[in-house]
């Protein structure tokens, strides 16, 4: 039986995981008891894509565009619930990483390339397959996570996720 299944039928169901973060936000817990819920963070994005979310804290919402990571969040935040480590202006914003699902028009041999066009770090490849169209391929260590690639999917396929092998803060 499924797990997932069972747990439905008996009340139990799998904690929802974090809302997605701003970038260079702290360890989750650490976040909702540092961020003020002040709004400077929604204020100061240029690409508008840090929103309101749950309980007024701060979310990212790709659907509306894509992070430059400009660092205007971090520097509108004096709670500290956005930093960089240690002044460090490389540390990684965040450990998130795009997927492409399967929604994907291309499973239905459908000729798209919408993600891989908008994605600057080139972290999207097509590879060809016989008798059908070129199939996305993430490649992770070069996918910066900025998210450019979902607005502009037709199919709302991409998404971005959680990767527990990028050492990020916590988002």
């Amino acid at each position: 039986m499924d797990a997932s299944r069972r747990g439905f039928l008996f009340g139990r169901r799998r904690p929802a995981p974090a809302p997605l973060r701003p970038p260079w936000a702290i360890a989750e817990a650490a976040f909702l008891d540092a961020c003020t819920r002040c709004g400077k963070c929604v204020d100061k994005c240029p690409t508008k894509i840090v929103v309101v979310g749950d309980g007024d804290y701060p979310t990212v919402d790709f659907s509306q565009g894509e992070c430059t990571f400009c660092g205007d969040c971090v520097a509108a935040c004096a709670d500290g619930a956005l930093r960089r480590d240690s002044g460090n202006e490389k540390s990684a914003p965040w450990n998130l990483r795009a997927v492409v699902g399967e929604a994907c028009i291309t499973r239905q041999d459908v000729v798209c390339r919408t993600c891989g066009d908008s994605c600057e770090a080139r972290a999207i490849r097509f590879s060809p397959r016989l008798g059908g169209a070129a199939m996305p391929e993430v490649n992770e260590a070069a996918c910066t996570g900025c998210g450019a690639c979902v607005a502009v999917c037709p199919m709302q396929a991409v998404t971005m996720e959680r990767n527990d092998d990028v050492k990020g803060t916590g988002a």
